[in-house]
């Protein structure tokens, strides 16, 4: 009967124990990857309100299972994105890769993963909102971007709001300056 009995507490050990993992490895939430979504003519950015086809540049957006969050450029992406809220929310960034289009009309079929980009940031280009942030899948692309256009090369770690604060006012610096003479392009 003690054998029976220690038995019995040994595959109860081992059926607590195994509910127990499996119960932590269901805590550990697996980070899916949503597919990106296209832009149409009447998306709002999810951060300003403003209509994101009127406006030149790489956009962003975060996607999940339910929704798609739009934004009028990569700067706004990273502006809600670096909110403490918004950091820990299972969702996939998608950017436009410049590489492809244009700067006036990026192309949807090139939305790349924003984490495996390369931003070139200080651009002579303008965005839609504060800093204009060119987007690449390619490090050689957006070298070359930066040489011809001005900037540096960053990664996704990189950017925070110290930088994106920085990027806008140098922007808003140069639209000051446009503006007494030269023409700005909206």
């Amino acid at each position: 009967m003690k054998s029976l009995y220690l038995s019995g507490a040994r595959a109860l050990s081992i059926a607590v124990l195994s509910f127990g993992l499996v119960a932590c490895g269901g805590e550990e939430e697996i980070a899916k990857t949503f597919d990106p979504v296209a832009f149409h003519p009447d998306d709002e950015c999810h951060v300003c309100g403003m209509i994101i086809e009127e406006y030149p540049g790489p956009k962003g957006q975060a996607v999940t299972d339910k929704q798609a969050r739009k934004f009028c450029s990569v700067a706004e992406m990273f502006g809600w994105y670096l909110q403490p809220e918004n950091q820990h929310q299972n969702f996939t960034l998608y950017v436009h890769d410049m590489q492809h289009g244009s700067w006036d009309e990026p192309s949807d079929e090139h939305l790349i993963d924003a984490r495996q980009a390369y931003f070139v940031v200080a651009s002579t280009l303008q965005g839609a909102m504060g800093a204009a942030l060119a987007s690449f899948a390619d490090e050689h692309a957006a070298q070359q971007f930066a040489a011809e256009q001005g900037g540096q090369v960053l990664r996704f770690a990189d950017i925070d709001q110290a930088l994106l604060q920085s990027a806008a006012g140098t922007m808003h610096g140069m639209s000051h300056g446009m503006s007494h003479g030269m023409q700005q392009h909206h």
